[in-house]
């Protein structure tokens, strides 16, 4: 069936089966504004236009007078970005998809749009074709590639003028935004496309289910692509592909409708700063806890960094996509291709978290219990009952809990291996 340019038909198409699969993916903002590298990505907003006074002194201080965010782009160089070297460690990260940021509100282009003349990765700055370079690399990894892109830009005099029409023109979506979006797909068939920047104008402008029905009954990727819900100012967790809703959102609940956490690293921004702390960046627990229970509630998880402007992310950050991936390659299992399980966290904690495949059940604990006895009110054994943990071989000790549950006797010291994770993993094969 062919799908219709609105959303009660678009919102019908089912979600292609690969996204729920992979459950992990890696965030990449990536633009201009690595170059100052300060506050965050929205550094020319911030700056010009809510004429921050503490953006206007840290220009002072740092760059020649009359300089513009323009004059940013060819420090932009990319000198040291090695896409095969991202695509390993992001593979290392156990990273099934990767989102690359194609363009933000800044309205550069980290490939050489036909209708971004100067203002993209070709032109000026690196002079390299930044989304294909990266997308050639993920594909040989064998990661599905997203790309972000923004509807708006903040200060292109068409989205400016539309703007100041009550957005009653469509200059800016004519002869910018559509043309980048088709040239997107023709170009590099993305796995996945991020919109954002949607917030300040309806479908009605954006045109944004024209493009859809296109995408999904006539573009090269229309099988397999997935897209998120940020297409007008009312789509967010109402229409689209899955539901982003908001940034780092946590619906603390069970979704009846496929939906992502993304979430960043560096605490206070989406661009690399130059500036963080330490104390600003998440550690492994809590990365670890993040990527627990939004797969319990049925979400993925996409985790960002923030690269340099000359390509690099920084060890900080590869420290904390390793520690992920050590933590994924014990506990994968639980995590890829999983279903929510009836329950999704006990109660009685907070720490004990729920997924399961097929007849198995999982049971992620992210605190290892006094006396290593681990308490599981919420499954019911069966006489049959077989009770393992990821990264150990052989069965564990279990018994029928007196009230309701199971009691199971985990390894008396932490296993060495695993003694300094952030979580694990108890498989029962037979519980209802």
């Amino acid at each position: 069936p062919r799908y219709r340019a609105d959303w009660a038909s678009l919102d019908a198409r089912p979600l292609p089966a690969w996204f729920d699969r992979a459950k992990v993916g890696v965030f990449v903002h990536w633009g201009v504004f690595a170059v100052p590298a300060w506050g965050s990505e929205w550094f020319w907003w911030h700056w010009r236009g809510e004429q921050r006074a503490d953006y206007e002194r840290f220009v002072r201080s740092r760059y020649p007078p009359a300089t513009s965010y323009a004059d940013f782009a060819p420090r932009f160089t990319a000198h040291d970005f090695q896409p095969r070297e991202w695509a390993r460690l992001f593979q290392r990260a156990g990273a099934r998809y990767v989102v690359l940021t194609a363009k933000h509100h800044e309205g550069f282009t980290n490939w050489g749009s036909p209708v971004s003349w100067s203002w993209n990765s070709v032109d000026t700055g690196p002079h390299r074709d930044l989304v294909g370079e990266l997308g050639q690399a993920l594909r040989e990894s064998n990661i599905s590639y997203g790309l972000y892109h923004s509807l708006l830009e903040w200060f292109n005099p068409l989205y400016v003028a539309d703007k100041e029409s009550g957005f009653k023109t469509q200059s800016f979506v004519l002869q910018k935004t559509m043309p980048e979006l088709y040239d997107l797909v023709l170009r590099y068939k993305p796995d996945l496309i991020w919109s954002d920047g949607d917030w300040e104008a309806p479908e009605s402008y954006w045109n944004s289910t024209s493009f859809l029905a296109w995408l999904y009954n006539d573009s090269p990727v229309k099988d397999t692509v997935v897209v998120n819900d940020r297409w007008c100012n009312n789509c967010s967790c109402h229409h689209g592909g899955y539901y982003n809703c908001a940034d780092k959102y946590k619906p603390g609940a069970l979704l009846t409708h496929k939906w992502e956490m993304c979430s960043s690293i560096d605490k206070l921004s989406w661009g690399y700063r130059s500036n963080m702390h330490i104390d600003e960046l998440m550690d492994e627990a809590s990365i670890i806890k993040e990527l627990v229970q939004t797969v319990s509630f049925g979400g993925n998880y996409l985790l960002n960094v923030g690269p340099t402007k000359e390509g690099v992310i920084v060890p900080i950050f590869q420290e904390r996509l390793l520690a992920l991936g050590r933590w994924l390659d014990t506990n994968g299992e639980a995590i890829y291709e999983s279903k929510p399980w009836r329950v999704q966290v006990e109660n009685s904690t907070n720490s004990v978290w729920y997924t399961s495949k097929g007849p198995a059940v999982y049971a992620i604990f992210l605190t290892w219990p006094r006396d290593s006895l681990l308490k599981l009110a919420s499954p019911i054994p069966s006489p049959g009952l077989q009770v393992t943990m990821l990264g150990l071989t052989g069965p564990l000790e279990w018994q029928k809990s007196p009230d309701k549950g199971v009691l199971i006797t985990l390894p008396h010291v932490p296993p060495s291996p695993l003694s300094a994770q952030s979580g694990w993993t108890v498989k029962l094969e037979g519980v209802e």
